[in-house]
């Protein structure tokens, strides 16, 4: 279960997938007071971020307590942040000891658990203004199957993007590729034209890629991702790879994903978030004047931090107002000028973002934000969080066997769904 905050390592994008496997005691008393009236505030409330602390985002949270606290005399806000690792565990804890923090940083993976649980407050129950004030997928991310209401306010988010070396793709004489389907044909040509040296494509695909072709991952509560519309997208895998077109390291299980073999010059493609730019102007500076980026195919991967209230807040209504302040777009936009990369959670931000790429000195990241808020509005969370790790390794491995031959695409993910519903239940 190990998990790490978006900005734990900001440059590495760390994408918060699967997941949790742990549990969570159910709480069944109720809480509906949490209504914030501005003129009523008082009291004393934590506000915990996640692996946030240092000179760099230390005096944002420092402002951001004191601008609250001197517009509402009479409250105290006591921020407190925990390390990276061991977040989850830290949370359960915190929750089955009934000392979850007054308003908390949760990723959509964690919310879930504490939702189901009747830990967190329904947003959607206690602010008219939430669906036109927030990103609708962000918004989705916190809502869940079984579970009526929002648990979350989408706070900082991020998609993945496309990046081609422009220079490989023009070596083979492969034009940059505007579909999927122009990508499958354009890796075969690379596999021909460089025997196999230079591979285009160099990932699995993804619960999302299935969704994306139309194929249900969910039905019913259970996992369903074994359909027609999802064998012919691994299969399309399979011929790649037999085709050398992918590269053996995809089969591997310390495979570290497409975007390291860029930075190696060993790909023509990777995805990643915007932050991707820092990586490649530290560790592979020769290319970024050859790398183009564009926006992702299909529906691009939401990936979201954000802001959710404890059920059981002694002020409910304290606790509510601080995290309508954290979220609003104000500070949200400020947040992001530091967390250059990230979008904010706000519709009015991403449907602008001049309002923060400003801030940002590097043009091909200025291009690659742009981009990524354009996608927001159609950006969707890449798996359920019911899906948890040990299911996406088995699926991974169940799709290696698929493309070296060992089993049919079909078998590979008749395995996996049966494997995975097993789990659930």
């Amino acid at each position: 279960m190990r998990r790490r905050s978006l900005l734990a390592s900001a440059s590495a994008a760390a994408l918060l997938l699967g997941a949790t496997a742990c549990g969570v005691k159910a709480e069944t008393s109720t809480n509906s007071s949490a209504q914030a009236s501005a003129s009523a505030l008082s009291g004393e409330i934590t506000f915990q971020s996640w692996s946030l602390k240092g000179d760099k985002f230390s005096p944002y949270f420092e402002k951001l307590v004191k601008d609250f606290e001197s517009s509402h005399p009479g409250t105290k806000i006591n921020w407190i942040d925990q390390p990276g690792e061991g977040y989850e565990q830290k949370v359960l804890q915190q929750a089955n000891s009934s000392s979850l923090p007054d308003v908390v940083n949760l990723p959509p993976e964690f919310a879930y658990q504490l939702a189901k649980a009747q830990r967190l407050l329904d947003l959607k129950s206690v602010d008219p203004k939430l669906e036109e004030t927030y990103v609708t997928g962000g918004l989705k991310a916190y809502s869940f199957d079984g579970v009526e209401g929002v648990y979350g306010y989408p706070w900082y988010l991020g998609t993945d993007m496309n990046y081609f070396n422009t220079k490989a793709l023009a070596q083979a004489g492969v034009a940059e590729p505007k579909s999927w389907d122009e990508m499958v044909a354009a890796a075969k040509t690379m596999a021909t034209k460089t025997n196999g040296r230079m591979p285009l494509i160099s990932t699995m695909p993804a619960l999302q890629d299935f969704s994306s072709a139309g194929a249900p991952i969910m039905k019913d509560g259970k996992f369903a991702f074994n359909s027609p519309e999802a064998t012919a997208v691994l299969q399309q895998y399979v011929e790649l790879y037999q085709a050398k077109a992918m590269p053996a390291e995809v089969l591997k299980d310390n495979y570290l994903g497409n975007s390291a073999l860029y930075k190696q010059g060993k790909v023509g493609w990777a995805t990643g978030t915007a932050s991707m730019i820092t990586d490649l102007k530290k560790e592979a500076p020769g290319l970024v004047p050859d790398t183009k980026v564009t926006a992702r195919f299909g529906t691009p991967p939401l990936f979201v931090q954000g802001i959710s209230v404890a059920k059981e807040s002694k002020s409910p209504q304290l606790a509510l107002a601080f995290a309508q302040h954290v979220v609003d777009n104000t500070n949200q936009v400020e947040f992001v000028k530091l967390a250059q990369g990230f979008m904010p959670g706000t519709k009015e931000a991403t449907a602008n973002p001049e309002q923060f790429t400003g801030a940002i000195d590097d043009k091909l990241m200025v291009e690659a934000v742009k981009i990524a808020a354009s996608q927001m509005d159609k950006a969707e969370m890449p798996q359920p969080p019911q899906f948890s790790n040990d299911m996406k390794t088995y699926l991974g491995q169940q799709m290696a066997l698929a493309l070296r031959g060992d089993i049919t695409a079909q078998q590979a993910l008749d395995k996996s769904v049966d494997y995975c519903n097993k789990k659930l239940a």
